[in-house]
């Protein structure tokens, strides 16, 4: 149960930061295309003046939260390697490293979060260029990646190294796009494909956790181990080399539902910021005139000649 609750938090956290980012991306583009720019973090709120913006003293509430979720899956990870798991790897050194590994990448991504918190608040102290921010991005999220493509070689349950394959998958894709927009900052296709590829993340976490842990959505053939002696709950296995093909091509095409459905939420973030800012995004404008004042105009023309 705490690890479908872990999976539900860092789902929502995900989530959510993607959508605010593909959010202040569409904006800024919107607003000024030619002196649009990728930018690392997005100061809150997301208001039409920069001074007020820069003087709001929720300005780094991004970076707070993006802090304090990092802060609790480093100890659940922690946590988690001390707890042996006794169903599938015993007390051998397996779980542990593989745990210390996830909880070792998202120290680094802390690290990376403070820095950059550090150069926002105090410029002169350590002064980071927002091309070296996103190419040492791109370092992390290409370590996350070899961090769950080696956990899903070392698992035992078959769903749970799919799963683990995917999300290294993703973090990989987003290590791509992070590298993209320190080469290249106003390509404004990688800005807004970054949030999305965090939205996928999320819902990915989301959907392993209701694929290792509730029984509505294990697939058939398939079901959770319990240690009835011990009171551990182990992950979700398969018996049959069909009911594992059968799960892995499920999971498949959920994933590729997930995938339509980000697409969905970028078109709709997309239409509607561009409902809110975009026509005043064109710069103002002249009424032409109407059709009484060109008669008006004709006239007076006339009467002069």
């Amino acid at each position: 149960m705490a690890a479908l609750v872990y999976q539900i938090i860092s789902s929502a956290a995900l989530v959510s930061l993607g959508l605010y980012h593909m959010v202040a991306t569409t904006r800024n583009h919107l607003r000024s295309p030619q002196a649009y720019f990728a930018r690392p973090y997005h100061p809150f709120p997301l208001s039409s003046s920069s001074s007020l913006s820069n003087n709001h003293r929720l300005r780094f509430l991004q970076l707070y939260l993006v802090i304090a979720f990092l802060v609790v899956a480093i100890v659940h990870q922690i946590v988690s390697s001390l707890d042996a798991d006794l169903l599938l790897k015993g007390r051998s050194p397996v779980h542990y490293f593989t745990s210390l590994q996830s909880a070792a990448s998202l120290f680094l991504f802390l690290l990376l979060t403070l820095a950059l918190l550090l150069s926002e608040w105090i410029p002169a102290l350590l002064p980071l260029p927002n091309d070296l921010i996103f190419g040492l991005t791109a370092a992390l999220f290409y370590l996350q990646s070899f961090v769950s493509w080696g956990a899903a070689t070392v698992q035992t349950s078959d769903l749970q190294a799919k799963c683990d394959s995917v999300s290294g998958r993703i973090s990989a894709l987003a290590s791509i796009l992070c590298l993209v927009l320190a080469c290249q900052p106003k390509l404004f296709v990688a800005d807004i494909g970054l949030g999305a590829s965090m939205s996928l993340q999320g819902l990915w976490v989301l959907q392993t956790g209701l694929s290792l842990y509730v029984d509505a959505f294990i697939p058939e053939g398939c079901h959770k181990l319990l240690d009835v002696v011990n009171g551990v709950e182990g992950s979700t296995k398969c018996d049959l080399d069909e009911s594992k093909l059968r799960a892995v091509a499920i999971l498949d095409l959920v994933f590729l539902v997930h995938v339509m459905f980000v697409l969905l939420i970028v078109m709709v973030t997309y239409a509607m910021t561009a409902k809110l800012v975009g026509i005043r995004a064109l710069g103002s404008y002249e009424a032409l005139p109407s059709d009484n004042t060109h008669i008006q105009m004709k006239a007076l023309s006339g009467t002069q000649a």
